[in-house]
């Protein structure tokens, strides 16, 4: 990340800086994340004491929400008052911060592992997915929350296309906002919330509340103020979903396989958002557009879900929250032969 800065800014200090460097360095930076996430992941482990996995998995999520809601604001004010070599300054120097704590102050011991250091990236990856074969549960959770991504992921394509038409883009700013101050408080509630009875319950619980309210608040309203509600009770229980599943995953997963298994996790699970992605927008502008249409202004359609532009956007949302709430309660019945509770935990 700090080496894609420091290229953006000599490409612009050179006037070459183009559209697509920024694409690449993104992409870059991405790949770079799969390999530093599981790291992570595995030391969060090594240092948090097991009593703590939720508080510090709800924490972590709260600093993702608070940067998320906070570093739009911080680089647009940074940058109109000192400029873009300010924003890249800014930029270095929390790496350095970040980096220097890393080095001199985390001190994570050492995993007894009796694996062969010389087996290959195929080689690991299959002991990853091994491991999640033979342990059906989260194995069960990871698919359902593959399907949550899909479903979540075509909404966020549908958003926009619901918002812009009516109300511009000033509103589709507002009401996305309230997504991040939602997943703030959701994760206030997932640092000092006791410890479920059941931890499977409440992902299976806390993704059908989800998507089975905020798809058919936006998709039967054309209120902002119902849109931002809506955008509230549809995040604010995912770090809560998010702290429990990394509870389970912390407790089932042998710390010496836990790098390998969350990077299989991660591609089981987060394949499907840009599949949502593509899928939202195709639908919204091939499909649902164009259906309503052609349907006359005033019939039952137009009613439900308006008319002119973002009323197919509207109906897409209608057809996400069927989709959700129906995928939700078909894979809860597998999920329901699964019970994760707080004895299970002091056994791991």
């Amino acid at each position: 990340a700090a080496l894609g800065t420091v290229l953006v800014l000599v490409l612009y200090k050179t006037d070459l800086l183009s559209v697509w460097h920024l694409y690449a360095v993104n992409a870059f930076s991405g790949l770079m994340n799969t390999v530093q996430q599981p790291a992570s992941e595995v030391a969060y482990t090594l240092v948090t004491p097991k009593k703590f996995y939720q508080k510090t998995s709800g924490l972590q999520s709260l600093s993702r929400s608070l940067i998320s809601i906070g570093n739009p604001l911080l680089a647009s004010a940074l940058y109109g008052l000192a400029g873009f070599e300010a924003v890249i300054a800014v930029d270095l120097s929390s790496f350095a911060v970040a980096f220097a704590a890393l080095l001199f102050f985390i001190k994570l011991p050492e995993i007894s592992s009796e694996l062969d250091s010389e087996k290959n990236v195929l080689n690991l990856a299959k002991e990853g997915l091994r491991f999640l074969r033979d342990n059906p549960m989260p194995l069960n959770i990871i698919f359902f929350m593959s399907g949550v991504n899909l479903i979540s992921s075509a909404f966020n394509a549908t958003l926009p296309a619901q918002v812009i038409p009516r109300y511009g883009n000033a509103m589709l700013g507002i009401v996305t906002s309230c997504s991040g101050i939602a997943m703030a408080a959701g994760s206030i509630i997932a640092t000092f919330m006791p410890k479920p009875k059941d931890r499977v319950r409440v992902i299976f619980l806390t993704m059908l509340f989800s998507l089975g309210t905020e798809n058919f608040l936006l998709a039967f309203s054309r209120n902002p103020v119902v849109w931002c509600l809506a955008q509230i009770l549809g995040w604010i229980f995912v770090p809560v979903m998010g702290a429990n599943q990394n509870v389970i995953m912390r407790n089932v997963v042998p710390l010496e396989l836990q790098g390998r298994v969350y990077a299989c996790r991660n591609t089981l699970q987060f394949f499907t958002i840009p599949i949502g992605l593509a899928l939202g927008g195709f639908m919204v502008d091939n499909v649902c557009e164009p259906f309503m249409a052609a349907k006359s202004s005033g019939g039952i359609l137009a009613g439900l879900f308006g008319s002119g532009k973002g009323s197919g956007a509207a109906l897409m949302m209608f057809i996400l929250g069927v989709t959700g709430t129906v995928f939700c309660l078909v894979f809860g019945t597998r999920l329901r032969k699964y019970k994760y509770t707080e004895k299970a935990e002091e056994e791991s």
